[in-house]
Parts: C-alpha cells; structure tokens; sequence
C-alpha cells in the first residue's frame, strides 16, 4: 500500500469508496491538523468510514475522517470536521458540479507529501447495485484469470 512515486507516501486508502462510487475527478487538497493528529497520521491511525466533504459558505469542509490521537492529550474528538485547503476558484467549481449535477464530494485517500499531510478528494457518482455487481463480477474474473497464469 506504500506508494512513493513524486515524493508522496499513502497513509490510507478509502477501499470502499471504489465500490460504492464512480470516481470522476480526483483533487488534492490539504487539511488542517493539530500536532497530535499528524503524529496519529504518521503512525497510520486513520479511519474513512462514514467520511464525507461538505462546502460550506466558501470553505471545504471535511466531516467524519477518524483521526486517533493519543488519549493523554485531554478532550480531543477524533470524528470532528476539519478544514481543507484549496483555492476559491477549485470550491467555486466543485459546489457547481455537487449542486447542478447531484455529485458528492468523498476522500479517497490520505499521503504525506513532503512531509505534509494531504487528502485525496474525489468527485463522485453513486454506483447503483446492478454497477457494484458488474464490478465485483469483473474483479473475480481478472482474479481467475490471473491464478490460471
């Protein structure tokens, strides 16, 4: 899952944002962090379930990204919504496309580059259950394919 190609380093992966989306357009975009939470960063303590982006008076907004930090650092809530850095004009597009189309904004993955953390952010499709099992169905065949070679 390493991946160290243009100085950037995958932390995490959001798998299940590939079965579940079409991904259109991919983005990247920097967040917010405090110093505990790019420590848990760098140790790999992140958690996309339930993740989303949101854009809210002018500013992406991320919500859900479980970043475990070290308990001895008092109240901390490892769910709550962070802040993602882009340009006006990269906002201005995506609120277009997510209000004029119905597209949705989810992350897809979390790198260090430069030792700056970094999110993937994807603009997405929903995939209806007929798409997820045409996937799948696709995915067992390769995978057949490749065992008999």
């Amino acid at each position: 899952m390493k991946q160290e190609h243009q100085g950037l380093q995958s932390i995490a992966m959001n798998k299940k944002a590939f079965h579940d989306y079409h991904i259109l357009q991919k983005m990247e975009a920097g967040i917010v962090l405090s110093g505990p939470e790019i420590k848990a960063i760098r140790a790999r303590r992140v958690n996309f379930v339930d993740s989303y982006v949101t854009i809210e008076e002018g500013q992406a907004w991320l919500h859900n990204l479980h970043i475990q930090a070290d308990v001895s650092y008092g109240t901390y809530s490892p769910t709550h919504k962070r802040k993602l850095l882009l340009h006006k004009k990269e906002i201005h597009k995506l609120s277009q496309k997510v209000f004029h189309k119905g597209l949705t904004i989810i992350p897809l993955q979390v790198v260090l580059k430069n030792q700056w953390a970094k999110v993937i952010i994807g603009l997405a499709q929903g995939k209806t259950k007929y798409d997820k099992r045409q996937a799948l169905k696709k995915k067992e065949e390769r995978r057949e394919v490749r065992n008999i070679l």
